[in-house]
């Protein structure tokens, strides 16, 4: 090759030498080196920062091991041309070996493993191996047979007892369990069926025009009115009596103190079982606390959902007004004595202003009892959602127990069929 017109890079200061091998050494001395391959990769090295001598040394040990495994290639090119060379020679000799023993070799072949014959090795393989498999599995059937340690499938079979037996006890206490909650279910049942009876009552008297919307009006007169006996207060359901001014506006009157004296305030409870806009629910309770000369009105609505678009229960709009959201089937909850005792509160305060009541912390106290309503009530929803996991959970097991008793079946069939 034509040597490079660049500029060379000095090899470690050597021009041109001679190489000596010294045992494990090699020594190059002056030597010098004419090929424009190498001279770009030593230049292209040494700039990115590679000594020179490093890459010639490299370049050399690289070398050396091509240059070695092409010899190892062609001895092994020797030796594989000599055995194809006296291989050929030793199959030419077995082809005749073999054709000059042919029909001897066929004769003793026919004598030995002829299958008609007692003595030919076909009969003695046939019978040692059926005295093989007979001995195997009268072994096998001892094995799993066997009562103490030895068999395999002692340790599996107690655990099965004890999981039948522990699975037993369980469905026995479930058992009994619902044993319990189907005869709490059959009084409920009796409940709802005297319950439904009522309603159809009422829903009669509704069709006839005499009771609107009284089945959940009366609902909540009849928590109003528990509330109120606790308290000395009387209340009265007015939602089908006239007032004295016209109208029946004002489901559930509240006179406040007046089962021990003069009545010292009134409320008014207007319960709706449907979902009001905002002036519709302030007319409502506006015209029930006029028709009945009171001077705080509450809303009374059958769920969340019927609050008014804008409002937000047990806040008192307008120093009057109160809306609380109840169960529809069940009213009487804390939710509606909290609404009650604000009611109360507020007209007395408002009727009492004589006293020193401290309104800032009635207010105080106040916002931390609809707080702790509240948490109350999120509370109930979330052990709601855990009484459902719960039984979702139960139903999983119930399954799984099953799959079980499945497989445990498919062993007890294994073993039978190994028996037979």
């Amino acid at each position: 090759m034509e040597a490079s017109e660049k500029p060379q890079l000095p090899l470690d200061g050597l021009d041109q030498g001679a190489v000596r091998a010294i045992g494990d050494r090699l020594v190059i001395e002056r030597l010098e080196l004419t090929d424009e391959r190498v001279a770009r990769v030593v230049r292209q090295r040494a700039e990115a920062g590679q000594p020179p001598g490093v890459t010639i040394t490299r370049a050399i040990e690289i070398g050396a091991r091509v240059l070695d495994t092409e010899e190892t290639a062609v001895n092994v090119d020797y030796v594989r041309a000599e055995f194809e060379r006296h291989a050929g020679a030793l199959r030419q000799r077995l082809e005749k070996a073999l054709e000059a023993g042919d029909q001897q070799l066929a004769e003793r072949i026919a004598e030995t493993f002829d299958g008609n014959r007692d003595g030919s090795v076909q009969k003695e393989i046939d019978g040692l191996v059926s005295e093989a498999l007979e001995a195997q599995r009268t072994k096998i059937a001892q094995l799993f047979s066997a009562e103490d340690g030895a068999n395999p499938l002692t340790d599996f079979k107690a655990a099965v007892v004890r999981g039948f037996k522990a699975l037993d006890e369980r469905q026995h206490n479930e058992g009994e369990a619902n044993r319990k909650r189907i005869e709490a279910l059959q009084r409920e049942l009796i409940e709802l069926r005297e319950r439904g009876e009522a309603d159809e009552r009422v829903a009669a008297e509704a069709e006839r025009g005499t009771a609107k919307g009284f089945t959940f009006e009366e609902r909540v007169h009849h928590a109003v009115e528990r509330i109120a006996s606790t308290r000395g207060d009387c209340a009265s359901h007015t939602g089908g009596e006239g007032a004295e001014g016209g109208g029946k506006k004002g489901d559930t009157l509240v006179e406040l103190g007046a089962a021990e004296g003069p009545a010292l305030g009134r409320v008014v409870f207007e319960a709706k079982d449907k979902k009001l806009s905002k002036n519709s629910a302030w007319a409502e309770l506006n015209g029930g606390m006029a028709a009945r000369a009171a001077s705080f009105g509450v809303l009374v609505v059958a769920g969340e959902e019927r609050v008014p678009a804008g409002r937000e229960q047990l806040t008192e709009y307008e120093g009057n007004k109160l809306i609380v959201a109840v169960d529809r089937e069940e009213p009487d909850s804390l939710v509606l004595e909290v609404a009650y005792r604000l009611a109360v509160a507020r007209v007395l305060m408002a009727r009492d202003r004589e006293l020193d009541v401290d309104a800032v912390a009635v207010r105080d106290i106040t916002a931390e009892a609809i707080t702790l309503l509240k948490q109350a009530q999120a509370i109930r929803s979330i052990l709601t959602g855990i009484k459902t996991s719960s039984d979702k959970a139960r139903a999983n097991l119930d399954a799984m127990i099953a799959s079980l008793q499945e497989k445990l079946d498919r062993i007890d069939a294994l073993v039978a069929e190994a028996d037979e």
